[in-house]
């Protein structure tokens, strides 16, 4: 089959990596609910989760394209990179409007392992992706700012060190746009988690370790303030594109994961002596997933081209990452349907692997969303919100 290209020696030592964890592990710590702190830890050691901090601070210094081919490759290979796949673009928003002294002091000890930057406190429970609406605050005392406020779905909170959080630092009346007058802080959760940080599980349809934050004046030294004060909306927003293309990467890997076991399925399985692959009923949907995962894959090849460019590559970002999840769920579900029975055994894998891709269809970004951005600023129809 052909798939995509570059970075052979980084996919190669990715798949010797993920050889050590096979679908077994993968299984017990979804029948667990269990972090994969064994694998993470691999990751680090051999340098993955650092590829994209420059060389000045501990890292390689390499380009997205070679963060994209990390995580394709975790997912080809049936893992799942959602336990540590923020760091790439969370570590962005210090590496771009961190201060040097930030940089200095927290890009080489998460370039090492020494800290993780996991946690990307964004989203509440009343705004969603309405991100002007957040209601949780920060109140600046002196050299100190005190944060009151909730936040959902901040995935990994419970395995990491700092957080990135966006919240408002003036008030909603007080500003002309809504989402003026926000601002992110970097959260060193060690000084306040069980004191004035409470973070609680969420039990969901996969093995995702997501939560929900409470902070009850909660100190955070001014200091820690990234970039300037009111202008945290722009610089979230900046690192959007990245978290597009690393997200249709994996998304990416899990359709060429589907479509690899299904073939191999479809070619072991004998009924009424014959193979099932000969069948055109079972041959038309692979092919048709395998023609859905390659154009979204030179989507996202382009995507990361104009990324590495230095454009702005808004559109194909999110028709990467859009179409890449079509394609990863709809390879899903032929994969599921070539095993039929087998395929809601555990040992197959494919049940898991079928519950964690459909995420794709909603986080990060909902398919929904990403039609009404192409809706008003490609084809310039009317805002619908």
């Amino acid at each position: 089959m052909k798939y995509e290209t570059g970075n052979e020696d980084i996919r190669d030592g990715v798949q010797r990596l993920c050889a050590e964890f096979p679908g077994s592990y993968w299984r017990r710590c979804d029948r667990d609910r269990a972090y994969p702190a064994d694998f993470v830890e691999a990751l680090t050691r051999a340098g993955y989760l650092a590829a994209l901090i420059p060389q000045e601070y501990g890292g390689s210094g390499l380009t997205i394209s070679a963060g994209a081919a990390i995580l394709e490759e975790i997912h080809r290979s049936g893992g799942n990179a959602a336990a540590c796949h923020a760091q790439m673009y969370t570590m962005g928003t210090v590496l771009r409007h961190g201060s040097d002294a930030q940089k200095s002091t927290f890009l080489p000890a998460i370039a090492s392992g020494d800290l993780r930057l996991q946690a990307f406190g964004v989203t509440e429970p009343t705004s969603g992706t309405d991100t002007g609406a957040l209601r949780t605050t920060a109140r600046l005392e002196g050299d100190t700012y005190v944060v009151n406020g909730q936040k959902i779905w901040t995935s990994r909170a419970e395995h990491s060190d700092l957080m990135v959080l966006l919240c408002r630092t003036t008030p909603r009346e007080e500003v002309s746009r809504k989402t003026d007058g926000l601002s992110v802080l970097l959260v060193d959760m060690r000084e306040v988690r069980g004191k004035s940080m409470t973070i609680r599980p969420i039990p969901t349809m996969m093995n995702h370790s997501t939560t929900e934050i409470f902070f009850d004046n909660m100190p955070v030294p001014a200091e820690n303030l990234i970039g300037e004060e009111g202008k945290g909306f722009r610089y979230i927003l900046s690192g959007m594109n990245a978290e597009r293309i690393l997200i249709a990467a994996e998304c990416i890997g899990d359709a060429k994961w589907f479509i690899e076991r299904a073939i191999a399925y479809a070619n072991e399985r004998v009924v009424f002596d014959s193979p099932i692959a000969r069948n055109q009923g079972i041959q038309f949907p692979i092919a048709r997933a395998y023609a859905q995962m390659r154009a979204a894959e030179l989507m996202l090849r382009e995507a990361i081209r104009l990324y590495e460019a230095g454009e702005n590559p808004g559109e194909e970002a999110n028709l990467a990452k859009m179409l890449a999840a079509d394609a990863s769920w709809a390879a899903a579900e032929t994969c599921l349907q070539t095993h039929g029975g087998f395929g809601f055994a555990e040992e197959y894998d494919v049940e898991r692997k079928f519950r964690e891709t459909r995420l794709y269809q909603v986080a990060p970004i909902s398919t929904n969303l990403i039609l009404s951005y192409l809706a008003e600023h490609v084809l310039g129809l009317p805002r619908s919100f």
